[in-house]
C-alpha cells in the first residue's frame, strides 16, 4: 500500500454536511445511557469507501474508546494528538485505543487497556454505555468504537512515545452537521480519489477515521 504524505489542512472544502444539530437535551449522560439501552432503531452508518485491499486480505482488529466526559458545562469528547515521530498517523487526532491482542477478552477490554496505556485513564472512572459499528480504515484496521461516560475527577498521563497532547471538545460542537466538512484528494498513480470528513476545532484538525466514527455517533443519536 502506498504511504500518503498529505496535509489535509491545506485541502479545499468540497462541501458541508449541514444536517441540523442533535437536540441539546439528548446530549446528557442520562440520555446517552438511555439511548444506548433502547431497542435498536434503524439508522444508516456512514457509507464505507472502497478500500484497495486484495481479495482475502485479513484486516487487523482494533478498538478505540470514545470517552464522553461528564463536565458541569456539558459532555465533552476526550481526544489525543499523536506524536509526530510515529510510523503511522503521526500528528493526527485520535481516540485512545489501538490494536487488539490475543489476550484481550473483547473489544471493550482492548479499548480499556489501550486507554490506560496511552493516557493513564483508569477504568474505575469509565462506564461503558455501548458500541458503534465497526469502522474500516485505509490503514487496514477493523476498528470497534466503544462509547463510554467518564466521570471526573481523574488524572491522565500521556505515554510520551505515542501521545503528544490530550484535549477535550464539546460534544455539542461535534454533533452539529454544520461543523462537518467534506474533503477529498487524488490517490497516487491514478488509483482514484478518496473523500473524508473533517471537523476543525480551534487549533485541532479532526479528520479521517476519527471524524468518520464521530459521524456515526452523530447518525446514531439523530436516529
Amino acid at each position: 500500500m502506498v504511504k500518503l504524505h498529505l496535509d489535509p489542512t491545506r485541502l479545499p472544502v468540497d462541501a458541508i454536511a449541514g444536517e441540523p444539530p442533535v437536540d441539546p437535551a439528548l446530549l446528557t449522560a442520562a440520555r446517552l445511557r438511555a439511548r444506548f439501552a433502547e431497542t435498536l432503531r434503524a439508522w444508516d452508518p456512514e457509507a464505507a469507501e472502497e478500500m484497495p485491499f486484495q481479495p482475502g486480505f485479513k484486516l487487523r482488529r482494533a478498538s478505540v474508546l470514545v470517552p464522553l466526559v461528564d463536565r458541569p458545562e456539558g459532555l465533552t469528547v476526550l481526544l489525543t494528538q499523536r506524536t509526530d515521530h510515529l510510523s503511522s498517523h503521526a500528528g493526527q487526532i485520535s481516540f485512545p485505543g489501538g490494536r487488539a491482542e490475543e489476550y484481550d477478552s473483547s473489544p471493550i477490554e482492548t479499548a480499556l487497556r489501550e486507554s490506560e496505556e496511552e493516557i493513564g485513564l483508569h477504568r474505575r472512572h469509565v462506564q461503558i454505555v455501548g458500541v458503534l459499528p465497526e469502522y474500516i480504515t485505509a490503514s487496514a484496521y477493523r476498528v470497534r468504537p466503544v462509547v463510554a461516560l467518564v466521570t471526573p475527577p481523574f488524572d491522565l498521563t500521556a505515554d510520551p512515545g505515542e501521545v503528544a497532547e490530550i484535549f477535550e471538545v464539546p460534544l455539542a460542537f461535534l454533533m452539529n452537521g454544520a461543523h462537518h466538512q467534506r474533503m477529498s484528494f487524488d490517490l497516487p498513480e491514478g488509483a482514484g480519489r478518496r473523500s473524508f470528513y473533517a471537523m476543525p476545532y480551534e487549533r485541532f484538525f479532526i479528520w479521517g477515521a476519527t471524524a468518520g466514527m464521530l459521524r456515526n455517533l452523530f447518525h446514531f443519536l439523530r436516529a
